[in-house]
């Protein structure tokens, strides 16, 4: 007990509407159904929880998780409600402050344990089909505050980590997974799964494999429990890591931003334990992204800085590559014209400096120059809204990057589709953008990305001032029967 109030407690415990003695039955409730009848909370014990900073033994924490997810519909963790115990790993800089919403970073077996306690719980919200949108995406500049300091040093290993059987992770994270031991045969399987995975992602969006991806990560995470030998442990981080870099991703592709980003903290966790720091950067780096797509590039900035110094000194040029272009989509959300081009600039050298003598990360192998050029062409239509004339740059890369695309990359191509229509709008060429909106049309129902339509939605903004024309305002028409009825709001807004 701290004395202190519980204000991450507190704070959602206001948003259910309950009171305690309310909060007091659901627990003995949901504890009995669990199998647990013995346990008897009341009035007085859920204050002391919320008013004193208590902290409430198994299973009442993994209770608690679980009350506040199905309420709130979305997902809830024990680390969510302040109720994680901190002194066996030592303390850590505003566990509990707003600074600091999820006590970053966590030590390894609290990733492990985090990681399983987080999939299950989106199971459990898959399996009763809520939808994650009340939460907050947490700012920029608190996670890269909170994991600096971790990101840059190596993980320690202890000297008697092979003679164990398994860590001593709380057992509330695991799901009741018996951890057993796994073989390089297995973890061969599950990097297989993980390509499999990544290919459909990249065919037909995030939303009909997500549930399989989480479910995936949600098995991985258990046998995490297990203590391997290290070049086997170190492996099956880096599976967690792509498959948590996959979730986060499709589930950025569907709209659960929230959750998408607590994705992507689990996946860079998940990569530095495993050794893989570059790994790590660049799942912080997939964080940047979601951050200027909802429109926030100052904190997709403070990631990128993260992402490019945490990185450690084995990254490729290619991967350079790529964080830098990323940057330059951010510098130019924000009209930073001069700073976009010359970030550009060293992209391009970057990328052309990888001479592919050392093989590519399976994670990197989407990242070619079709996409070096699609990432250009996005940026070139982006600070367009501030530099009109940036609009012929923008085509000439989108062109480009649909000349370069192989197949099996349908959502790029569509994107590619809108970035170069778009630009064709700015520049005052409404018989080029119809014909390349129109083909982002036609495939547009072939994949389940909310992101096209967020870029589609983009798009229309700019036919406005066309639709006096009769060939525009049918492709208006087209784009309005395209989208949803009911687009899902995204999760902009609060910072905490």
């Amino acid at each position: 007990m701290t004395g202190e109030p519980n204000t991450r407690l507190a704070d959602l415990f206001g948003l259910t509407g309950w009171s305690k003695g309310e909060l007091a039955r659901l627990v003995n409730r949901q504890a009995a159904a669990m199998g647990h009848p013995q346990l008897a909370t009341d009035t007085s014990r859920v204050r002391r929880w919320i008013d004193m900073g208590e902290i409430p033994r198994d299973p009442v924490p993994r209770v608690l998780a679980a009350l506040f997810t199905e309420r709130l519909g979305r997902v809830v963790t024990i680390e969510d409600l302040g109720l994680v115990r901190h002194g066996r790993t030592g303390k850590r800089r505003d566990v509990s402050g707003s600074k600091n919403p999820d006590g970053l970073p966590w030590a390894p077996e609290r990733t492990a344990a985090v990681l399983t306690e987080f999939t299950g719980m989106d199971l459990m919200l898959n399996r009763r089909g809520l939808v994650g949108a009340g939460a907050a995406l947490a700012a920029g500049s608190a996670l890269s505050n909170a994991m600096h300091d971790w990101l840059h040093t190596d993980p320690a290993f202890s000297s008697d980590s092979a003679t164990r059987n398994s860590l001593h992770a709380d057992p509330a994270g695991f799901d009741r997974y018996e951890a057993a031991p796994i073989g390089s045969q297995e973890i061969d399987a599950l990097e297989r799964s993980v390509e499999v995975f990544r290919a459909w992602d990249a065919a037909r969006g995030g939303g009909l494999q997500r549930k399989a991806v989480v479910g995936q990560l949600n098995e991985v995470g258990g046998m995490l429990a297990y203590r391997h030998p290290d070049h086997l442990q170190r492996r099956l981080w880096g599976v967690a890591a792509n498959l948590a870099v996959l979730a986060g991703w499709m589930s950025h592709d569907v709209g659960l931003e929230p959750t998408a980003q607590k994705y992507f903290v689990i996946a860079a966790h998940a990569a530095r334990e495993g050794g893989d720091r570059p790994r790590a950067g660049e799942a912080l780096s997939r964080a940047a992204r979601q951050m200027v797509h909802l429109g926030r590039p100052d904190d997709a900035l403070d990631l990128m800085k993260l992402a490019k110094s945490g990185s450690g000194d084995e990254m490729l040029p290619r991967t350079h590559a790529m964080l830098r272009t990323i940057e330059a989509w951010a510098q130019a959300s924000m009209g930073r014209g001069q700073a976009m081009r010359r970030t550009l600039g060293e992209a391009e050298e970057l990328f052309v400096s990888d001479k592919g003598d050392v093989p590519a990360p399976s994670w990197m192998q989407m990242f070619d120059e079709a996409d070096m050029h699609g990432m250009q062409a996005l940026a070139y239509r982006t600070l367009a809204e501030h530099e009109p004339g940036a609009a012929r740059t923008a085509q000439r890369h989108a062109k480009q990057a649909l000349e370069l695309r192989e197949g099996g990359r349908q959502r790029s191509k569509i994107f590619d589709y809108i970035s170069l229509a778009s630009a064709c709008f700015i520049a005052d060429d409404p018989e080029q953008a119809d014909r390349y909106a129109r083909l982002a049309l036609v495939s547009m129902g072939e994949t389940s990305s909310h992101r096209t339509w967020d870029r589609l939605r983009e798009m229309y903004r700019l036919t406005g001032q066309y639709a006096g024309y009769a060939k525009i305002q049918d492709l208006r028409e087209e784009i309005q029967l395209a989208l949803p009825t009911s687009p899902s709001k995204r999760a902009r807004s609060v910072e905490v």
